[in-house]
């Protein structure tokens, strides 16, 4: 039998069942029939409200002692029922009196056993909360167990829930007001490895607090670096005084992964909202990030008690959430051009601060009529303009060479002309002919490395020459992706005196060009813009006898969108080859089949690997993103180290189901 990979993934659930105040015995019921919804489902943890037994809004009736009693019975009967759930860890909201004092706790259950019992430390008293009137806080427990039901149950709210059958899962529980505290407790469970935190909460509706709830959600998920499963009581409260959205939300270091809320749906019905958390991108944040380690050292917090639970493993084959295909670009139109015009403006401002440290006054760009080129001269222009610097002190230079196609050639002049920046054409096919010659290359060899490289190095050495006679900043134009796949030559496109474009993928390069030609520029600029992003990508090195492109980067070394994504997982996350492949089959099912797919990861490893030693000398230029390449920051790889664990990896059964 196969055994089944995860891949770090655990299926978590926020459950907002339909209440009735002070009716344990129907809100049992309720929650049994959203618990049975999320064991079909595969889920690992299920979170309900605060107070989802009794109705958070029951008021001074958590004075009545049958209340109390009925509430514990339908703790009883989850407890029981939950003898049928091997693979699901059920937390649910109720009141328990103890040693004279109330207590508002959340309550984990697994297996037909009620693991542990975490009171709310947090009660509120103020505006529309009087909790106080009835509960204490966590901070006046004595005990540290309780019996029940025949049972010794640990009590506290240092209580973490570890299961050994999930690597990475280690459960906190708050409740509620917990979360809009200074110092949550979630922050202390965290430090102490909690990887996923159960919020039980019964927040009010008020005009924008939705807003405020979810940055909440979403902000402690990032400061904890930990999956967080938010659930408000909703649909059944009293509305009383109050209104109840059952908002509920999962999140992940900082991401929303997944939302609803009863009332925009104007919903009256139970709702189960699903989603994944990725367990291994938590470990890989916290082990990168020093300062979240050293925050144990400074936090004052007492020891946590561990509780194991054996839970069966979930065979969950396909995830719920969505799996980016285009990890670097929003998916989401208004987020697109925020994040396209703010990495132009870091751009042209990271050229600003060049061109004032250099005490330098002009610039050159090498210009093709190809993307990379097309987005540096548009951040020259911004620069220029930003330092109030004429437009003809930047030199666009194209060097059409044995491979140049009519169509980029042209595109490149009329776009200078267009764009009003000093333009200038410099043939170098008899310049590259002489270099060829002297090195006693074989000229019938158009298509190897020799022939090539000595049209992209001669560029380069046209450039800096034309620099040293400006006294002029030679940008560079190579993007992240190809810095990534060793796609430049070395002491050619390689080298400039600083790269506006080091940390941009090419994905995200075409994106902010297509921003750009939508909102810096129209007319002529705009229609030339247009039909460059509809250019096929090529360097233009293999000789054209018909001044067409006859050179399509892709088809050599695999499209750039998946390159993109295979970078993403595996700098950003530090993803295997087998969990990025999985990855890859679902965000890229409709397009590409699995061989493909595994035949391009195959070559971006091996390229990845290979082409260190460039990016060890790399240009200087700006972070703009989470992934960076750089050898002075992000990216510290020994140039030499081996490749041959990743490829095996890659080669080893994923048992991948693509139902």
């Amino acid at each position: 039998m196969k055994k089944y990979n995860n891949h770090g993934f655990v299926r978590v659930a926020a459950a907002v069942p339909k209440m009735k105040i002070a009716d344990p015995d129907y809100n049992v019921r309720e929650i049994l029939e959203l618990v049975g919804r999320a064991a079909r489902d595969k889920v690992a943890v299920l979170v309900s409200p605060e107070m989802s037994i009794a109705g958070y809004t029951s008021a001074d009736l958590f004075f009545q002692q049958l209340l109390l009693k009925r509430a514990l019975g339908g703790l009883r009967l989850l407890k029981e029922a939950s003898k049928k759930y091997s693979a699901l860890i059920i937390v649910v909201g109720l009141p328990i009196y103890i040693e004279n004092r109330l207590y508002n706790m959340g309550a984990v259950i697994h297996g037909g056993k009620i693991h542990g019992l975490v009171p709310k430390t947090y009660i509120p008293n103020y505006r529309e909360f009087y909790e106080q009137r009835w509960f204490a806080s966590s901070r006046d427990l004595r005990i540290k167990e309780i019996d029940l039901f025949g049972d010794k149950i640990p009590i506290g709210a240092d209580l973490l829930f570890r299961f050994p059958s999930i690597p990475g899962l280690i459960l906190g529980v708050e409740i509620c007001e917990d979360l809009w505290t200074p110092l949550p407790p979630s922050s202390f469970q965290a430090l102490r490895g909690a990887t996923v935190i159960a919020n039980l909460s019964a927040s009010n509706d008020l005009i924008g607090k939705d807003d405020y709830r979810r940055d909440l959600v979403i902000g402690q998920s990032g400061r904890a670096i930990a999956g967080y499963i938010y659930s408000s009581t909703g649909t059944g409260e009293s509305t009383t005084d109050l209104v109840f959205g059952g908002h509920s939300i999962i999140a992940e270091n900082g991401s929303l992964l997944a939302e609803r809320d009863q009332l925009s749906q104007l919903s009256r019905e139970s709702s189960l909202l699903i989603s994944e958390i990725d367990l291994e991108h938590l470990e890989s944040d916290r082990s990168r990030m020093n300062s979240f380690g050293e925050s144990v050292n400074v936090s004052g917090q007492k020891d946590f008690r561990f509780i194991d639970i054996n839970l069966s493993q979930p065979k969950t084959a396909l995830l719920k959430r969505t799996i980016d295909p285009f990890p670097f670009v929003p998916s989401i139109p208004s987020e697109r051009d925020k994040r396209a015009g703010r990495i132009f403006s870091e751009q042209a401002m990271s050229v600003v601060k060049r061109l004032e440290a250099s005490r330098i006054s002009h610039m050159l760009v090498g210009i093709s009529g190809g993307l990379d080129s097309t987005l540096a001269l548009l951040v020259s222009l911004k620069a220029a303009e930003v330092m109030g610097m004429p437009k003809k002190n930047i030199h666009a230079i194209t060097m059409p060479g044995f491979g140049t196609s009519v169509r980029t050639k042209t595109n490149a002049q009329k776009l200078c002309e267009a764009m009003g920046v000093s333009f200038e054409e410099i043939d170098i096919k008899a310049g590259v002919s002489r270099h060829l010659k002297d090195i006693k290359h074989d000229m019938s060899d158009t298509k190897g490395v020799v022939y090539q490289n000595a049209q992209a190095r001669y560029r380069t050495y046209v450039l800096m020459g034309r620099a040293n006679q400006l006294r002029g900043l030679l940008l560079g134009t190579g993007d992240l992706s190809e810095i990534a796949l060793g796609w430049n030559t070395y002491n050619g496109d390689h080298i400039a005196h600083y790269n506006p474009n080091v940390s941009v993928p090419k994905t995200l390069v075409k994106y902010i060009v297509h921003w750009a030609a939508e909102t810096q520029v129209n007319g002529e600029a705009r229609k030339i813009l247009e039909d460059i992003l509809g250019t096929p990508i090529s360097p233009e090195l293999e000789k054209s006898k018909s001044g067409k492109i006859s050179h399509a980067t892709e088809e050599i070394i695999g499209p750039y969108e998946l390159h993109d994504f295979f970078l993403y997982h595996f700098v950003r996350w530090g993803s295997s080859p087998r969990k990025i492949l999985w990855l890859a089959k679902l965000a890229w099912n409709k397009k590409y089949g699995d061989a493909t797919l595994k035949n391009w990861l195959r070559v971006f490893i091996e390229r990845f690997f290979s082409s260190q030693w460039k990016r060890s000398v790399a240009t200087d230029g700006p972070k703009i993103g989470s992934v960076s390449l750089s050898p002075r920051g992000d990216w510290r790889m020994p140039s030499d180290a081996e490749v041959e664990i990743w490829l095996k990896d890659l080669d080893e059964d994923s048992n991948i189901n693509r139902a």
